[in-house]
């Protein structure tokens, strides 16, 4: 008799396991996109916009910096190339 009564328990269990794990009947109708509700959206183009301006802004400002300073690194070497040559 414990054994039935377990086995009995055993199955309701397992089915209600069963049963919560499928999935939630859905709609079977097709609604279009443009039917749904608008929702909260930001453009992502002025945000690309922005980061590639940002990017080439910096490469620009970092080669005049790098540009800058070999006219320095030059100059520099100019100059010793010349005190070196008036010994």
């Amino acid at each position: 008799m414990k054994r039935v009564l377990f086995s009995v328990m055993l199955v309701l269990t397992l089915a209600a396991a069963v049963a919560a794990a499928q999935p939630p009947a859905g709609k079977d109708d097709f609604v279009p996109a443009s039917a749904l509700p608008p929702a909260e959206t930001m453009p992502a183009a002025p945000m690309v916009i922005a980061a590639y301006a940002f990017v080439w802004i910096a490469l620009v400002g970092y080669l005049w910096f790098i540009w800058r300073r070999l006219q320095k690194v030059e100059r520099d070497v100019a100059d010793l190339e010349r005190r070196v040559a008036g010994r």
